[in-house]
């Protein structure tokens, strides 16, 4: 891993889980650089510039992940680390001029997102599943975050179980125990069907797009509900129901 990191950020992606996977570590990608990695020869339908890296690990091993990439070149934010570094470590690559986002055990932005339990689904990303509500869990969502949404969307099938797809009920599930990550959907998946026309979608993808939103929608809905969202539910948008972001969401760039 020694050496400076590679001006293309999705090619640096490869290279540092490349370099973990040869110490037994598993690092995987978050964020526009993971949307890029799910798409079909790394070319997503609706192209959008990536400038910043997100990755993910598991909470043993944060330490290992921060010496890979003292090791590859990285400047550690010592400060940040010092005071958020169980959950979150930042890094500056400074030879490009990006940051390097790394969640530690969970994601946690506008909703907290368990990770550490699936980390290893995907060789390269975190489970898409995961990904798509990394995007659908944002609440000032950005032009750039609506395309990651399409992007996974039409390049993936949203079914049940979704070995090679989109699983809807692994999705329906994790927001039935949490209101706030359920609405927060929600809105978004209709903001994204909103949005549909302007795209730039081809009719039949447009359609094809609309029809997994509302199946994950429809199924989003079907999924019983624990106690503690329908008590949440009681207090709906009366009570701000996501958690302000210190930074700018990862993949925004």
């Amino acid at each position: 891993m020694d050496g400076e990191p590679l001006a293309d950020p999705v090619a640096e992606a490869r290279r540092l889980i490349s370099g973990a996977a040869e110490q037994g570590l598993v690092i995987r990608a978050l964020g526009g650089v993971a949307v890029y990695l799910q798409a079909p020869e790394g070319r997503p339908r609706l192209p959008r510039r990536v400038k910043d890296i997100d990755l993910a690990v598991s909470r043993s091993g944060g330490r290992a992940t921060a010496g890979l990439l003292k090791t590859a070149g990285y400047l550690a934010d010592e400060m940040f680390n010092a005071l958020r570094g169980s959950r979150r470590l930042l890094y500056h690559d400074l030879r490009n001029g990006r940051h390097l986002d790394v969640f530690v055990g969970e994601f946690s932005m506008c909703h907290e997102l368990p990770l550490t339990g699936r980390l290893d689904r995907e060789p390269l990303t975190v489970p898409r599943e995961e990904l798509l509500l990394s995007k659908l869990q944002i609440v000032k969502l950005t032009e750039n975050d609506q395309r990651d949404i399409y992007n996974l969307l039409i390049h993936h099938e949203v079914s049940e179980d979704g070995p090679a797809g989109i699983a809807s009920s692994f999705v329906a599930a994790l927001c039935a125990r949490d209101w706030g990550l359920w609405r927060t959907c929600q809105l978004n998946i209709e903001r994204s069907l909103d949005n549909l026309e302007p795209s730039g979608l081809e009719p039949a993808e447009r359609k094809l797009t609309s029809e997994r939103l509302q199946m994950l929608r429809d199924r989003m809905e079907a999924e019983p509900k624990s106690r503690r969202w329908r008590l949440r539910s009681q207090v709906g948008e009366r009570v701000r129901w996501y958690q302000e972001p210190e930074e700018e969401q990862p993949g925004g760039e």
